[in-house]
């Protein structure tokens, strides 16, 4: 969390702040408020957030709550002194720059149980009850903010923030969901066996048989995963469709394969379902 409003202090002091571009939500309502008024932009942050904080403490928990309470007050904390000159003085570099550091702090937040944003809050709760990503409902929340900011700070510095919130957005599904560049790889064939074995021959892993063949079923087929890297990808469907040319396969992207399977793993859970049944 620490880190996280720390990355994002540094994405909004040195990238956005200076070249009067905005971040969304309740951050950007509070850089639209600071400019107003004078007042240090922390102070709007630490304001504007405690009714999403106890928002967060009813839906999701203490822990959500104490977590996000921690991150809100590290990025209020650095962000009550405004930094005049930034690392860049060009928009489009800012804009890029600044929505990468800031979706890389947002999303590292997001991921391991907190907010730094209002905002998130919302995106947290619309991940939860609909299809929609975390990045894509900040993103939408954000839109309606920079229409906003164009009456504050013009047209074109507004502009150059939705270029920010783009770059943002991909940056904080990349965080929230990883950055494991494994694949889902689930096959269905009369001879998933014969697959698996060619399959481990290649990639040196265990596949998981999710359902064997049986000629005698009303469903005769078999269900077989592998989890591959990218790179075995093509190599792997090669091998499969040159060995059963009628399989069925689907590839799909795992944002993060954890763990590993191995023959003595495999070995000790056959034994305690045996003893089980015994």
């Amino acid at each position: 969390m620490v880190i996280g409003a720390i990355i994002t202090a540094v994405g909004l002091q040195f990238f956005l702040l200076p070249n009067h571009l905005l971040d969304g939500g309740v951050t950007g309502i509070s850089i639209i408020s600071a400019k107003l008024s004078g007042v240090p932009l922390g102070v709007f942050l630490a304001l504007f957030n405690i009714p999403f904080v106890l928002l967060g403490l009813r839906k999701f928990g203490k822990e959500f709550a104490a977590f996000s309470l921690l991150g809100i007050i590290v990025l209020a904390s650095l962000t009550m002194a405004h930094v005049d000159k930034g690392f860049v003085d060009v928009p489009i570099l800012a804009a890029v720059f600044g929505g990468v550091i800031v979706g890389i702090g947002v999303g590292m937040v997001v991921r391991y149980g907190g907010i730094i944003d209002g905002a998130d809050t919302i995106a947290v709760l619309i991940d939860r009850v609909t299809v929609f990503s975390v990045g894509e409902a900040i993103m939408v929340i954000n839109g309606f903010i920079i229409m906003l900011a164009g009456f504050v700070f013009g047209w074109e510095q507004a502009l150059y923030s939705l270029i920010a919130y783009f770059v943002a957005h991909k940056a904080i599904d990349i965080t929230v969901e990883g950055l494991d560049e494994s694949r889902s790889m689930w096959l269905v064939s009369m001879d998933v066996r014969k697959l698996g074995g060619i399959i481990n021959e290649l990639i040196e892993e265990p596949v998981t048989y999710v359902k064997e063949s049986n000629p005698r079923a009303r469903e005769p087929h078999g269900v077989m995963l592998a989890v591959i890297t990218r790179f075995e990808e093509q190599k792997v469907i090669k091998a499969v469709r040159k060995a059963d040319p009628q399989a069925f396969i689907v590839t799909t992207t795992a944002h993060e394969a954890m763990g590993k399977v191995t023959e003595n793993s495999l070995y000790r859970h056959r034994t305690t379902v045996a003893d089980k049944r015994a």
